[in-house]
């Protein structure tokens, strides 16, 4: 029987009352808009005629640090709404008596600083997931957002308007946001779900207008009802965001310019489905990736900055089968064109990336609650190239063919909490290259009362080679108490041996059979000295599948707290019995055994609201019964120096000692060495903001590693996990030591011009350098690394967005 099958097994023998019970969730509370024939002027002053008869929704109740108490008197919120066929407008009047007390800190677009602000919360289909969030600060920085439950995924943009104004009374809000903002049923009366809510930074309260019970399933379940739109007839859902760029380069003493020219679109196929694309793409200003030593047996992994991947992606990253930075990765036989060189031949050039042709994305929701995703990318045919010394001829050799990558997906809400979703992924390549295919199903459901959840994963992967293929599965199950201030949780995760998603996915270990668990206890309501606190204990126990041998059995406890005054604090502390890792010996079928361990970390972080704080963290690893062990340690003070200009230093230190690691593969052996490693970290973060539409931004970050392996302790790996002396002979090509040295610095000008456009001039500097210098010091592996000649770059992108319904009101 499958460990998942019988994991089912004792899921289903809980009491059956679990998914049975009365729903406990508060009666909503309903606010109906108003049909308007002219729109407002969004200027954030509220003198509009129109507003003088529209309903209030009005007695807020407090959500943060306190549960449910009506909103101060001296900070009362009125809220109103109105339409038209174009968009939805809403006037906020946040009263505060002591206006002085206002936070007022700029920032520019989905970037929320220490400020007072006004969100509102919309849910086109009232289906308790696909929520999206709206933010106005009392500075009139905007910022939106896409909501899984308590999560908020900020790379999600549209376009739309809102203006602040303020007075002795307090502040105000205006808001515009167009129907191509939005997606929802097409039907003759709309039934939509809404959240209102106000946080007041100088009080460090947050009051919402329909009561959230936070001991209870998922703040997205909790909205009132938005009625009375109606019949709308919605302009064409059509915008262009196209754009120029041109960048000149120097590096080495010589200049390279470039110029590009290309476009995003957007077209609204009905009021539900949106197709998005983007033609000839241009990802020149992206930030820089963290770029660190990597001597692990995994890839290092990266955040995706490029904007058409992350915005509107939410039906794709189901079942985590979507990693975007596969698509313009390096080319799948970039590592063989090294190796492939021939005696007397220069690798003239073997590309590290892959050029993205075009994408699309197609995906929207029926009024049924019924999600369809489509995606596709293509990518171009990439090439090493080869110069012979002797003969003066050159060949090239593939390294990426041509590629199509491909995600289809169905996603089913139900009971505006639950969901089942199929998800297919493919990447094929031409020629005799592998190609990959994944299908997923996968399900979270709540019953009747949110009090419970239980939710599972089956995925299924198939490999196909020129001349084989393999297929794998995988799975995860997982049951838990969302309700009250106890908790607890229990889940399976199951991989066999040929599962491989690593095409367009990211997996980096297989042949798992791991058991978790957790328990925790928090309070909803200030107690004592704090605000909130979290106490949780957790642990696993951890398997290979195939054969079936133990790895790891680890426990562990955290803390997390916050003060009333605003100061957090917390830490953790864990233990695990001997670790046999499969991996780091990179050879199959091998582990090392690493002995039992223990750790704990501690850390703090202080009032933002001033204007000097201080994050930091401390964390130790101990490997019981040797001498390795690690320490890691962070300091990151933020200074506001105005409310326009902010600054953040960031620092860590990280050191290990004694590890045993991998050095080579031999033909019969596996060969180790003892390491020492240390690594220094420094960035700085800066923003000077005119205003909300224009700031000079500042982004440093400089990264050292050296990796020194003790002369003369070496040692093979064995059968059952040991190591035994070996006389390993270094010379100057197999040396495993490295010193690794980064430095990346961007300072950039952005301004927004108008809704959706942009102009951003950006200049980049950076150095790279790693040789295998490990006895150096940090100081003077800085003077090496400015031995290195600098990269130089100037870049002037811009981009203007382009409302089909303008053009056509224009012409």
């Amino acid at each position: 029987m499958l460990p998942n099958i019988r994991l089912l097994f004792l899921l289903l023998m809980i009491p059956g009352t679990l998914f049975s019970q009365q729903n406990e969730l508060p009666q909503k509370k309903t606010y109906t808009a108003t049909r308007i024939d002219q729109k407002p002027v969004i200027d954030g002053v509220l003198d509009d005629a129109i507003w003088n008869n529209i309903p209030m929704a009005t007695n807020f109740v407090m959500y943060e640090p306190g549960d449910g108490s009506p909103s101060r008197n001296t900070h009362t919120t009125d809220v109103k709404i109105a339409y038209t066929d174009e968009a939805i407008y809403l006037a906020a009047y946040l009263y505060d008596e002591e206006p002085s007390n206002i936070r007022r800190e700029f920032a520019q677009r989905d970037n929320l600083p220490t400020a007072d602000y006004f969100f509102f919360d919309l849910n086109t289909y009232n289906d308790g997931e696909n929520q999206t969030r709206f933010y106005v600060t009392a500075a009139g920085t905007l910022a939106d957002a896409k909501m899984k439950r308590e999560n908020e995924d900020f790379a999600f943009n549209v376009v739309w308007e809102a203006r602040v104004s303020m007075d002795e009374k307090g502040w105000y809000v205006e808001m515009e946001i167009p129907y191509s903002a939005l997606r929802f049923p097409n039907s003759k009366e709309q039934l939509w779900s809404m959240q209102l809510g106000r946080h007041i930074s100088f009080l460090n309260e947050t009051y919402v207008w329909n009561y959230i019970n936070k001991s209870l399933g998922a703040s997205t379940h909790y909205n009132g009802l938005l009625k009375g739109v109606q019949d709308i007839d919605a302009p064409v859902r059509l915008s262009f965001y196209p754009y120029v760029s041109g960048e000149v380069n120097y590096y080495k003493d010589e200049t390279t310019t470039a110029f590009n020219a290309g476009m995003d679109f957007k077209y609204g196929i009905n009021d539900a489905f949106t197709l998005d694309a983007t033609l000839i793409p241009d990802f020149g200003q992206t930030a820089y990736d963290e770029v660190e030593l990597n001597l692990g047996p995994f890839e290092q992994t990266f955040g995706e900055n490029r904007a058409f991947f992350t915005e509107g992606t939410e039906l794709f990253t189901k079942g985590d089968l979507f990693y975007s930075r596969r698509i313009g990765d390096t080319p799948i036989g970039f590592n063989q064109a090294q190796d492939a060189r021939l005696e007397n031949e220069d690798i003239v050039d073997n590309p590290e990336t892959t050029n993205l042709l075009n994408a699309l994305k197609i995906s929207g929701r029926t009024e049924n609650g019924l999600g369809i995703g489509f995606f596709n990318a293509i990518t171009e045919k990439q090439t090493a190239r080869y110069y012979n010394k002797l003969t003066e001829e050159s060949r090239e050799l593939i390294t990426e063919p041509l590629a199509n990558y491909n995600i289809f997906v169905l996603d089913q809400q139900f009971d505006q909490k639950s969901s089942v979703s199929l998800i297919n992924t493919n990447v094929t390549r031409e020629g005799h290259f592998r190609d990959g295919n994944v299908t997923g199903f996968l399900f979270d459901v709540y019953n009747a009362s949110s009090s419970f959840n239980f939710s599972g994963e089956a995925k299924m992967s198939r490999v196909n080679y020129p001349n084989s293929n393999k297929t794998g599965f995988a799975s995860k199950l997982g049951f838990s108490r969302t309700k009250g201030k106890f908790r607890y949780g229990v889940s399976h995760d199951f991989a066999n041996k040929t599962y491989d998603i690593n095409d367009l996915g990211l997996n980096f270990i297989n042949n798992y059979n791991n058991f978790l668990w957790e328990t925790s206890y928090r309070i909803f309501e200030p107690q004592g000295i704090f605000n909130r606190f979290n106490i949780s204990l957790f642990g696993d126990h951890q398997r290979r599948y195939d054969p079936d041998v133990a790895v790891t059995t680890s426990f562990g406890s955290s803390f997390f707290g916050m003060t009333r005054d605003r100061f957090a604090f917390g830490g953790s502390a864990g233990y695990s019995t001997p670790f046999k890792d499969f991996f780091e010996p990179r050879r199959d079928d091998y582990f090392i055994e690493y002995p039992e361990n223990t750790s704990a970390e501690v850390w703090i972080s202080s009032d933002y609201r001033r204007r000097i704080a201080l994050d930091s963290r401390l964390g130790y690893n101990k490997y019981l019964g040797t001498d390795h062990g690690k320490l890691n340690f962070s300091f990151s003070p933020r200074f506001r120096v105005s409310n326009k200009f902010l600054l953040i230093y960031s620092f860590e230190y990280r050191e290990e000692n004694d590890r045993e690691s991998f050095v080579t593969l031999l033909p019969k052996n596996v060969i180790f060495g003892t390491r020492d490693m240390r690594s220094i970290e420094n960035s700085l973060q800066g923003s000077y903001n005119f205003n909300t539409r224009e700031a000079l931004s500042l982004s440093f970050r400089n990264f050292w590693s050296s990796a020194d392996f003790a002369r003369n302790d070496f040692s093979r790996l064995l059968n059952n996990g040991s190591l035994v002396a070996y006389d390993y002979d270094v010379n100057e090509e197999n040396d495993p030591n490295a010193n690794f040295n980064i430095w990346n610095l961007d300072l950039s000008y952005q301004w927004r011009f108008a809704p959706g456009s942009e102009l951003i001039l950006l200049y980049r500097n950076s150095i790279f350098k790693i040789d295998k210098l490990s006895e150096l010091n940090y100081t003077e592996s800085l003077d090496n690394l400015f031995s290195q000649p600098a990269r130089h770059n100037l870049s002037l992108r811009i981009v203007y967005y382009l409302d089909y319904n303008t053009i056509k009101n224009t012409i």
